[in-house]
């Protein structure tokens, strides 16, 4: 695969390579090898990086077998324009939209466990849908296409083998007649013949329709996970590519949405309503830092970097975040003179206003999730990744969630869906069942909460092309989590190529 500089049409090989992909589905076993331009190659990533958020809200939210989950993933592949069922003949710019970003964002996040859970898991969902889709004429080519070559049995056999296909299948939802089964190898279908969900005969499992879709999501778990393991033992390379590895970094910690650089109320929030608004409108890891700054008159540099780009953005002036600092801090052990001989610089420089004159923009969800975890004494962080789950649980109640919330919130904690769990607490806390967008920024907690409670909008679907574009809040990232800011744009001045080495064995 190699990027280009032009915004222009991108280069293909000879021949207009359809047959490149076949089917809609895949299992991603070759990497692409084409020219692509760096926008493409952006466009791709940060595209598949919001459906994946999509169906990991989908799959804690609805039944994955239910109507509600099947029409919003839809919607999604259909708006962000990859494959789906009424494309499955005749999609090949979404085919290779879809084999492309996949690539990506398997370099993205092979870099750490986590990156690496969460993503064959998203991955996963997303195939099963997309499997269970496929009308059977298409379901059987796939098949034959990943050498899954499981045969659909005859209506004679079926009708031979009906009383033993109807007493060793449990939950059909069908009579016999009106299923489809699969005759699959044993060593295919052990899960399934260990808990009795299976008729056996001569070395045959014969498995239903709705059961087949587990042998083919355990075979892509397996080629998955040990591709992502390959690719993982190129971190090295990837790290030391000077051109690759920012924009990488920048999609596995990235927020794709509005950056709140610029407020529309800069100056209209007062000193003196901020307590009140930490109580009903802070996100929760906000609240905890706002609560510790009142107790200590203090916050460490993790602190203070996470809470004042925070208040910047919820519309505090340079003006007014220097004397919230200064008169917080002089009632602890700062004095004034210490306080603007030392700490006042950084607030100024946050605000663009020393240094290399940076306006840093509000760190989102996934940059607090995974830079930088707390230390003794830190309180910066996310409360749901980084706090002890008893510890949690106490602040939970002390805050008046009800039980049956906390217990709910614990569990999405437990399956690391943090920012799931931060969307369950916005709920509690300002009594709505579903708040109707998926949460990626503690700004953006702020804001629909200031909506809702001012009744100023109906609760309606994510923001979406609001504030500044995806790829500036990519580029934007690194001057948060850098001293000298490194944007997408600079990246996009050098010629990358030969990424398919990173995804093969030496």
């Amino acid at each position: 695969m190699e990027f280009t500089r032009g915004k222009g049409k991108h280069l293909r090989l000879a021949g207009d390579r359809r047959e490149q992909y076949p089917h809609s589905l895949q299992f991603y076993l070759e990497p692409p090898t084409e020219n692509i331009s760096l926008a493409e190659f952006e466009n791709f990533a940060v595209d598949r990086l919001k459906l994946l958020k999509v169906v990991e809200s989908l799959s804690v939210s609805c039944v994955r077998t239910g109507e509600s989950y099947k029409s919003k993933l839809e919607s999604e592949l259909r708006r962000l324009k990859f494959p789906y069922k009424a494309l499955a003949e005749d999609d090949y710019e979404a085919r290779r939209k879809d084999h492309i970003s996949h690539f990506i964002l398997r370099l993205a996040y092979c870099q750490s466990e986590d990156l690496r859970r969460w993503f064959l898991q998203q991955e996963m969902d997303l195939l099963r849908y997309r499997f269970n889709e496929l009308t059977d004429s298409l379901r059987q080519k796939f098949l034959e296409h990943v050498n899954l070559s499981f045969e659909a049995i005859s209506e004679d056999l079926k009708a031979e083998l009906s009383q033993e296909l109807q007493t060793s299948t449990p939950g059909l939802s069908s009579s016999v007649k009106d299923t489809m089964f699969y005759k699959v190898g044993l060593a295919d279908a052990v899960d399934l013949f260990r808990a009795r969900k299976v008729f056996i005969k001569d070395g045959f499992a014969y498995v239903p329709l709705k059961d087949i879709d587990a042998i083919v999501l355990n075979n892509y778990r397996t080629k998955l996970s040990k591709a992502l393991a390959l690719t993982a033992r190129s971190l090295p390379s990837i790290q030391s590519d000077e051109r690759l590895q920012p924009l990488l970094n920048h999609l596995s910690h990235s927020y794709i949405g509005p950056d709140y650089s610029v407020q529309k109320n800069t100056g209209k929030i007062s000193l003196e309503q901020i307590d009140a608004l930490s109580v009903k409108s802070f996100p929760l890891c906000m609240r905890q830092l706002h609560r510790a700054l009142r107790d200590n008159h203090h916050l460490r540099h993790g602190g203070r970097m996470q809470y004042g780009l925070f208040l910047k953005g919820i519309g505090l002036t340079l003006e007014q975040a220097l004397e919230f600092w200064k008169r917080e801090f002089i009632r602890g052990k700062v004095d004034a003179d210490k306080f603007d001989k030392g700490y006042a610089y950084s607030i100024r420089h946050s605000y663009g206003k020393e240094g290399r004159r940076t306006d840093y923009t509000p760190y989102s969800c996934m940059k607090i999730i995974m830079s930088n975890p707390p230390s003794q004494g830190d309180y910066h962080g996310c409360p749901f990744r980084h706090s002890d789950p008893e510890l949690l649980k106490q602040k939970l109640q002390s805050y008046k969630i009800p039980p049956s919330g906390i217990a709910q919130i614990l569990e999405l904690v437990k399956g690391m869906h943090y920012q799931l769990a931060c969307q369950k607490y916005f709920e509690l806390t300002h009594d709505v069942d579903d708040i109707g967008f998926s949460l990626n920024h503690p700004n953006q907690y702020f804001t629909e909460s200031q909506r809702l409670l001012s009744g100023g909008r109906e609760m309606k679907k994510e923001l979406s092309n609001a504030g500044n574009s995806q790829q500036k809040g990519i580029s934007q990232e690194s001057m948060n989590s850098n001293s000298t800011p490194t944007s997408s744009s600079t990246t996009a001045d050098a010629e990358l190529e030969g990424l398919e080495a990173y995804f093969t064995e030496d």
